[in-house]
């Protein structure tokens, strides 16, 4: 009993010992001052293949160089450069049973022109008002030849967002042509002819992630991933500008997280007590399909990563307010449970999604390790379901919580220690076939 109690002494001295580390070594200032940059006017949003997202590269890599990260194993600098193919729509035109359909009710996915209008070219489906679309559309993507799939105009808004999403296609320059999908809103009893028409240009772009690391002591070769997305929006257009703001300034979405991962990187670099060696990456084109992590995911052996620290707009107080944040995936491995007890001498706590209807595990940068296996876990604050600025242009620093991004990040810091030290190594996650 006597060695227990001890032992429960010493477990609480640390525990304070690095509340205190943290306190000292990471500061609202330095918070304030790495979110105001990335979120500033002048970066343009961040979007892909922009001049912002190029000013936001460089401004990272600044930090990056100062703290004193090294570059990933083979690269010259902190680049992860890699290239994609970027198809934009250059003309288009469709009707049904001889009526001409307004371009507002359609969206287009395709990689190449075509021109259909016989039956054998397209298979036609319907998403009715008692589907859900959000979750549905995708078992469109990919099947035979092509497909045109009329939606219920009850989902307009998710429309509108997969019409933004449809302004441009990019894909990994090897990658295999997907079959074109053309999503048109309204209702047809029945569709008796259909010619639509659609030509596009293809140009490859350069992208890239920004990504250092720290070197592990005793356990180089075990990795521990701290995550975030820098691109965002960019700059709207239509009926997206407000009050005539057409910046999105992304703050949340995702400076926020990107913020943390530098923090973070400055934190663990003055403790300088790592046994296993911690990546620090900040992705790039995550908005346009997550193109940065999945490439990122061919550069790791995921037999070597123990767990990853994926971070997605903690702007904001969640749901339970302040000292709380949620993890996705939490019953998929024992993560979640490593970090919460790590915090028992905190105020924080953290929380499984309360969201599983957004299937945001699945909708981050962690999903491209999580599926072949890696403990790759999103930590959030965002109240997704009822936040009305998300991908507006009103996603600016003033509408941000510094206190609470600031705490959120003291807290993984603590609740990653175990993990970080080598003590703890999380279940792994299933494997999507």
């Amino acid at each position: 009993m006597k060695k227990i109690f001890i032992a429960g002494i010493l477990l609480a001295a640390s525990s304070t010992g690095f509340a205190q580390d943290v306190d000292k070594l990471i500061s609202k200032d330095y918070v304030t001052k790495v979110i105001k940059t990335l979120s500033a006017d002048d970066m343009q949003g961040r979007g892909t293949f922009t001049p912002g997202i190029e000013k936001a590269a460089q401004f990272i890599e600044g930090e990056y160089k100062s703290i004193g990260l090294k570059p990933m194993e083979g690269q010259t600098g902190y680049r992860q450069n890699f290239t994609m193919v970027r198809t934009t729509p250059v003309n288009s035109a469709v009707s049904v049973n001889g009526t001409v359909v307004a371009p507002e009710k359609v969206a287009i996915i395709s990689a190449t022109s075509f021109n259909w209008s016989k039956p054998e070219d397209a298979q036609i489906s319907k998403v009715t008002a008692d589907m859900d679309f959000a979750k549905e559309y995708r078992s469109f993507l990919g099947k035979g030849n092509g497909q045109i799939v009329f939606v219920d105009p009850k989902f307009e808004e998710f429309f509108k967002r997969l019409q933004r999403y449809t302004r441009s296609r990019t894909a990994f320059k090897d990658a295999p042509p997907t079959p074109p999908v053309v999503f048109i809103l309204g209702n047809y009893d029945a569709v008796n002819s259909f010619n639509i028409v659609n030509q596009v240009k293809s140009e490859e772009l350069p992208l890239f992630n920004i990504a250092g690391i720290i070197p592990g002591k005793s356990k180089p070769n075990e990795y521990v991933v701290f995550s975030g997305h820098y691109d965002h929006l960019g700059i709207l257009k239509g009926a997206e500008v407000m009050q005539g703001d057409s910046i999105a300034n992304g703050a949340d979405d995702d400076a926020s997280g990107t913020t943390a991962v530098i923090t973070l990187a400055k934190y663990f670099k003055k403790l300088n007590n790592n046994e296993r060696t911690l990546i620090f990456v900040a992705f790039t084109a995550e908005e346009i399909g997550e193109y940065g992590s999945a490439y990122f995911a061919k550069t790791v052996d995921p037999d070597k990563v123990v767990a990853m620290f994926n971070i997605e707009m903690i702007g904001k107080p969640s749901k339970w307010g302040t000292n709380s944040a949620f993890i996705t995936g939490f019953e998929r491995s024992n993560f979640g449970t490593i970090l919460q007890n790590n915090l028992t001498q905190t105020k924080f706590k953290f929380y499984p999604d309360p969201y599983p209807d957004q299937n945001l595990f699945y909708r981050s940068d962690n999903a491209s390790l999580a599926e072949v296996g890696v403990p790759a876990h999103t930590i959030s604050t965002d109240q997704i379901d009822s936040d009305k600025l998300y991908h507006t242009v009103k996603d600016e620093l003033s509408s941000l919580d510094v206190d609470n991004i600031t705490a959120t990040i003291k807290a993984i810091a603590l609740s990653s220690r175990t993990i970080v030290s080598g003590q703890d190594t999380p279940t792994r996650v299933p494997k999507v076939k």
